[in-house]
């Protein structure tokens, strides 16, 4: 069978919310023009008037459709509030507002901002839930390279976001390029960028990393 693409998502979108959909939004790496088909997905954020169990429902096999072709479900809001969560998430926030494409009708933006101090807490509060995260799963991996690869792998993207948060934080605009990202990142944080572009091309597959032989 095949893979839902975005122009069938819109439309069984458009099916499911009838004159209640506000917007359809791709963001993320597909947004930013860094996207790699055979190891990234697509996000996309969907924006209704209102919300309701019954449209959930209508929503629910499109959504599941959307995911067996390999991207995450819609992120679906409310126009109420996607304007009032900007304080909430403004890691999520900045990198859509930087870059995304609107698929269908208009995203409401006047009014939405994010502001620094927010994100700065977001950008701590994240960082540190990460770091404790990837901790944990190298103990669960119990010494299996093979396992912490994939755990390396799995965790790329997640840190790249907060790069991006931090480029932002100290008023910089983030390359739209990961590389480039983590470079000046790593130079914001007095880091070795070297074993983050070894991560990174070893999560896209264009560098692997070997796994030590036991």
């Amino acid at each position: 069978m095949a893979k839902m693409t975005l122009d069938q998502l819109v439309s069984q979108l458009q099916l499911a919310f009838g004159a209640e959909l506000t917007a359809v939004v791709l963001y993320g790496s597909a947004a930013r023009g860094d996207h790699d088909a055979k190891h990234g997905d697509q996000n996309v954020l969907v924006v209704v008037e209102r919300l309701t169990m019954e449209t959930l429902s209508r929503e629910a096999a499109t959504a599941a459709a959307w995911a067996e072709a390999g991207h995450p479900p819609p992120v679906t809001m409310t126009v109420r509030e996607w304007r009032g969560s900007a304080d909430v998430f403004p890691i999520e926030y900045a990198d859509l507002l930087e870059a995304h494409r609107v698929l269908h009708g208009t995203l409401p933006l006047d009014g939405v901002r994010v502001e620094p101090r927010d994100l700065r807490l977001h950008l701590e509060h994240e960082t540190m839930g990460k770091l404790f995260r990837l901790r944990r799963g190298i103990l669960a991996a119990e010494g299996d390279a093979k396992r912490q690869l994939k755990l390396l792998a799995e965790s790329v993207g997640s840190f790249l976001v907060l790069f991006r948060a931090l480029l932002r934080v100290h008023g910089e605009v983030p390359p739209r390029d990961a590389e480039g990202t983590i470079t000046r990142a790593a130079g914001r944080a007095a880091l070795d960028a070297a074993p983050f572009v070894s991560a990174w091309r070893h999560a896209r597959g264009t560098e692997p990393i070997p796994a030590p032989q036991a």
